[in-house]
């Protein structure tokens, strides 16, 4: 299963155009590193005060994310840029349902991801209600009884449901390379 990670990064005032264009040499370069299947930016609006900077990647696996983050291309990049910016970057891996339609190439079509949720979400919901009725539809408020009911939705779908469903369907779901999305 592929894995996705999110780097936040701090650049310092006025090194917004270097660290950009280091980026993107780098990124050309990483992405001959086995394992690599992606990286995205996400910049800051123009003119905005924040000087945080978003990096999305994406690895084959755990093994190729931590070859590649222990190797001399990454150290010496963390070098190149450390005067470009503040503080230690923060590393998030994605897991969850932002993590589902992650794609190295473009996100899948949107109708494609909201019938696959659609396939997903109504048998869950099914049987979160059938499992759950029994327990605690007599011995709790509606409300409690509906949020329980969500929040089982919520978890099947996150760790069980939508991984599976998007390992199974992912050549649909991406469709050929050649196919416009």
């Amino acid at each position: 299963m592929p894995i996705h990670v999110a780097i936040t990064r701090r650049v310092r005032p006025g090194r917004e155009a270097e660290f950009q264009s280091a980026l993107k040499e780098f990124f050309a370069s990483s992405f001959g590193h086995e394992g690599v299947h992606g990286a995205s930016l996400l910049a800051p609006p123009i003119h905005s005060p924040s000087p945080e900077f978003g990096i999305l990647r994406s690895f084959a696996n755990a093994r190729e994310r931590d070859e590649f983050y222990s190797s001399p291309m990454f150290q010496a990049w963390e070098a190149r840029i450390q005067p470009l910016t503040d503080g230690k970057p923060v590393y998030r891996e994605l897991t969850g349902l932002e993590a589902w339609f992650r794609s190295p190439r473009n996100p899948p079509p949107r109708w494609k991801m909201a019938l696959l949720t659609w396939l997903a979400v109504w048998p869950v919901s099914m049987a979160m209600s059938a499992v759950l009725k029994p327990l605690l539809s007599q011995r709790v408020p509606g409300f409690i009884y509906s949020g329980a009911i969500a929040g089982g939705i919520v978890v099947v779908l996150s760790w069980v449901a939508m991984p599976l469903l998007v390992k199974l369907t992912q050549r649909w779901l991406l469709g050929h390379p050649s196919e416009k999305a």
